[in-house]
């Protein structure tokens, strides 16, 4: 499993609780604080988040969001966008419809223009049959064992999965997670991480001992250490991490603060055994949107010119 050298990161320019998505993401809450707060909490945290990054040397990619249509996910760009090892940028069909606009044609020509693209493939196609998955949310990708595990859910549709799989030869394997209400979890990277030698799993979010028992194995199988997380860290965004490669190769694990701070010590002290670690407090975003840093980032694999 590769990891990233750069990332792509949205500044948002309306964001706050959006209710379209809060209909089957239960990690969302609607805060009291107006609009306006929000917006500004929100940039506060994502600009600190930027810095954060450029100062431990990662190469991050910021573009503004426009303010007309207004997008108050357009914070999570990796929902949309994959740009692949292959030279592949997938756009993908979205849940909610006003998420929909966060698809825009000039981060693609600015990508284009930074990187070698060697095709743009859109999914989105499948948005009017109610036909749904939202990128590295839905999927957490080995790009390195062609593997996908996806959790089905509303915004994971399997036969688009299985459609998006087969023709870039990746092997798909779906189970079931749910939270403690027993709904399915909106988007698999909430539920696990996979770095290039470890994995953060909640098992006890996956109800059937069989799919747990093939995931392990099949993790074992490619080299991954397993890191088990609880259901309750699950809710502090304790599986939603990214490793990345820093520009002197440096393995770094990016977690939200409050997920570094749900961690045991003999978690923290495994983890940095792979990567150093690297907190950082967005709790607006993670309150107001129910998305954490790894939905902040899409990873892009592509070559520079």
């Amino acid at each position: 499993m590769p990891a990233a050298s750069t990332l792509l990161m949205i500044r948002p320019a309306a964001f706050g609780f959006n209710p379209e998505t809060a209909e089957n993401n239960y990690f969302q809450s609607k805060q009291q604080s107006d609009n306006q707060s929000i917006q500004q909490l929100a940039l506060d945290e994502f600009d600190n988040m930027v810095k954060m990054l450029r100062d431990l040397d990662i190469d991050v990619l910021v573009i503004n969001d426009t303010n007309d249509p207004v997008k108050p996910s357009a914070i999570f760009p990796n929902n949309w966008l994959i740009a692949s090892p292959e030279g592949i940028i997938s756009i993908f069909p979205m849940y909610a419809p006003n998420r929909r606009a966060e698809k825009r044609e000039d981060i693609i020509k600015i990508l284009a223009e930074k990187f070698r693209v060697k095709n743009v493939k859109d999914w989105s196609e499948f948005e009017v049959e109610g036909k749904f998955l939202e990128g590295t949310g839905s999927m957490v990708i080995d790009h390195d064992n062609k593997v996908i595990y996806a959790c089905y859910s509303p915004r994971t549709d399997l036969s688009v999965l299985e459609r998006f799989a087969n023709t870039n030869d990746y092997r798909a394997i779906v189970f079931l997670a749910t939270d403690k209400n027993n709904h399915p979890v909106y988007h698999t990277n909430v539920v696990m991480t996979l770095g290039e030698q470890f994995a953060v799993l909640c098992e006890e979010a996956i109800e059937e001992e069989w799919e747990r028992i093939a995931i392990r194995q099949l993790l074992d199988s490619s080299g991954h250490e397993i890191i088990r997380i609880t259901r309750d860290q699950m809710y502090s965004f304790a599986g939603n991490m990214l490793q990345v490669k820093n520009k002197s190769g440096e393995n770094i694990l990016i977690m939200s603060q409050t997920a570094f701070n749900a961690l045991e010590e003999d978690q923290k002290e495994h983890l940095s055994s792979f990567c150093r670690l690297l907190p950082i407090a967005v709790p607006a975003i993670e309150k107001t949107e129910g998305g954490s840093v790894r939905c902040m980032m899409a990873e892009i694999f592509l070559e520079k010119k």
